[in-house]
């Protein structure tokens, strides 16, 4: 494919690079994979609620669909011109090929299904924006995917809806609209929550791991997470919601209280150590309560994905 004689740069003065947007999708995958502890989900520590997969399940799979990021990339670009709402039906073929490639790897087992679909999207919008020469950023992308799914809850949920999946059949029994409707919406929970969280947290120079884990906290306090649903139902979205409320507020409490920890010593060490410390534990404990449950917010984690990869591109 010819490259465009010019590209429009990003906030920085540089220009967008495909090549890079796509390693930094597997990057994401890797982050959230390796995030550890989490609250029923694989990670370093354990499986989770989880039964048939671990974190070498996750890295085969990140593996496996990784090399059809530069793909949806490439989809993006060859149907720059043509009308948005022609762009999922020409994308999704695409998807399910990676889907069936993520299948290969893992043994038949679903470790990224919902984090294909956001990030076929994220891609297909990036090269779509490259091509045509404009600027690429956050908002950029989550409107070019509003625009791509606009209608999509209409037709595949709320109307001409087979139950064949688990998010269709949520819908008909629950009212949720799943990734099909955080996606038509522009993915609002990242942009208006979890985006500007985690970007805060940086600035103030918290630590990564806790900046990743309370922007997945505050997901999973936020998000009507259909995993969860179909796990433990209303009942168990609602406990995994206020529990992870009240964690992220105790965090937040603790940090306060602790400050950076350069001047906050006690005779454990650091203020800001023994707050660490404190908040492994309730992670491990909350992580342990959702096994106990068989909760798995893995719609958050999908979120959290697309949170870290958005937060590496340039600010408006």
């Amino acid at each position: 494919m010819p490259q465009p004689e010019l590209l429009a740069t990003d906030a920085g003065g540089s220009p967008p690079d495909p090549a890079q947007f796509a390693a930094d999708a597997v990057r994401a995958l890797l982050a959230e994979v390796t995030l550890t502890p989490k609250p029923g989900l694989v990670d370093c520590r354990n499986s989770g609620a989880h039964r048939d997969m671990d974190i070498g399940t996750f890295r085969r799979s990140a593996a496996a669909i990784g090399a059809w990021f530069p793909v949806f990339i490439n989809q993006g670009r060859e149907d720059a011109m043509l009308p948005e709402e022609q762009l999922l039906a020409r994308l999704r073929p695409v998807g399910m090929a990676c889907e069936t490639h993520m299948f290969q790897a893992t043994g038949g087992v679903n470790t990224h299904k919902g984090t294909i679909f956001s990030l076929a999207l994220l891609c297909s919008v990036f090269g779509r924006l490259y091509q045509q020469r404009r600027p690429v950023t956050a908002p950029a992308l989550c409107a070019g995917v509003a625009a791509l799914c606009q209608g999509l809850v209409s037709r595949e949920l709320e109307h001409n809806n087979p139950g064949k999946t688990a998010g269709q059949r949520l819908f008909a029994a629950c009212g949720l609209r799943g990734a099909r409707g955080e996606a038509e919406a522009g993915f609002p929970l990242v942009m208006n929550g979890a985006l500007p969280l985690l970007r805060q947290r940086r600035e103030n120079g918290w630590d990564e791991q806790a900046a990743l884990t309370d922007c997945l906290l505050w997901l999973m306090a936020h998000n009507a997470d259909t995993n969860v649903v179909s796990r433990g139902g209303m009942t168990g979205l609602r406990w995994l919601q206020q529990a992870s409320s009240a964690l992220l507020a105790q965090r937040e409490s603790g940090q306060a209280q602790a400050g950076t920890g350069k001047h906050c010593h006690t005779q454990a060490g650091t203020g800001k150590h023994c707050h660490a410390q404190a908040a492994t534990r309730a992670l491990e404990k909350f992580d342990d309560a959702c096994i106990a449950r068989h909760l798995s917010p893995g719609g958050s984690a999908d979120l959290l994905i697309v949170s870290w990869l958005l937060a590496r591109l340039p600010q408006c």
